[in-house]
């Protein structure tokens, strides 16, 4: 709760705290899911395998103690569940977007029914950097409370920007995902690229699953994502599939996350469950924007089919 005495002040506070803190999820899944529509596929199994992520890195960190083998473990089930996805949609007359709904479904229910007995027991947490030391007001040093999740995809983000533009590997990513065609005239295996970029989502949506249970709220329970999968989806729409345009839209669906509570700081009230909804407003005005005519799939790889 923000101190009432900072006033109005508290509100750019607290949104600065909510872009940095629970940006995270949005910001590593979203990478993961450019990663995958890059190569020309959409995966839309994310909001299970943040789920399923979530559950693996709570259960493995309070089994072993060490939060960092959680994380590794969530990379590990999300990699698995994006490499079934891309193998699956490799054959031949396979809807690859009920590929998607049907893992969303399977990786939900798999991590309510195995994470049962994690829902009490404490598990460690991550570390964060604390870079708001040298300042004498709470709420500053609380906004400037780093996780080292968050760190780890702002340094990807730009490592990914590159990637697409100047390395090899990007060169044969777009190639897959702009014509099937004219990759297989260069002697490349589409649905190869494609299985290991649909891993690799998968893997990044792994990890942005433990930062909600090892990180932010920190804790397992049935109802920890909200959906943030799917809207890292509409985010990567958003961002026109370009990894820095992530970074931001990231942020910034995480500082409309943190509206609500920060009027509540503040005594506004009225509407308070209508503000706490700011995120799915943002998503659905994204979903409008990105749909009209002018601006239908602006950027997108030539061949990705969301359809």
């Amino acid at each position: 709760m923000m101190d009432t005495e900072l006033g109005w002040w508290g509100i750019p506070l607290a949104m600065l705290a909510g872009a940095i803190r629970t940006s995270t999820p949005f910001l590593l899944v979203s990478l993961g899911e450019c990663i995958t529509e890059k190569s020309g596929r959409v995966n839309l199994g994310l909001e299970g395998i943040l789920v399923m992520g979530a559950m693996s890195a709570y259960a493995v960190a309070y089994l072993t103690g060490s939060p960092w083998l959680g994380v590794l473990a969530a990379a590990a089930i999300g990699a698995l569940f994006g490499t079934v996805h891309g193998l699956v949609c490799s054959l031949p007359r396979v809807n690859h977007i009920a590929v998607g709904i049907a893992l969303m479904i399977f990786g939900t229910g798999l991590a309510f029914y195995l994470g049962k007995p994690y829902i009490q027991p404490a598990a460690p947490r991550l570390p964060a950097l604390e870079l708001g030391n040298w300042s004498d007001i709470p709420q500053l040093r609380a906004a400037l409370t780093v996780n080292s999740l968050f760190l780890i995809g702002v340094v990807l983000a730009p490592l990914l920007a590159w990637s697409f533009a100047r390395s090899r590997w990007g060169l044969i990513l777009r190639t897959v995902g702009d014509s099937r065609e004219a990759a297989e005239a260069a002697g490349i295996s589409v649905n190869r690229v494609r299985t290991l970029a649909t891993m690799a989502g998968g893997l990044l949506a792994g990890v942005g699953g433990s930062f909600l249970s090892l990180v932010y709220p920190g804790s397992w329970n049935e109802g920890l994502s909200s959906g943030q999968g799917l809207i890292a989806v509409a985010l990567v729409i958003f961002a026109r599939w370009q990894p820095i345009n992530c970074l931001y839209a990231a942020l910034l669906f995480g500082a409309a996350g943190a509206l609500g509570p920060a009027l509540q700081s503040v005594g506004v009230s009225s509407g308070y469950y209508l503000l706490n909804a700011a995120p799915y407003v943002l998503t659905l005005v994204v979903l409008v924007v990105a749909s009209s005519p002018r601006r239908l799939l602006a950027g997108a790889p030539g061949d990705l089919r969301i359809h």
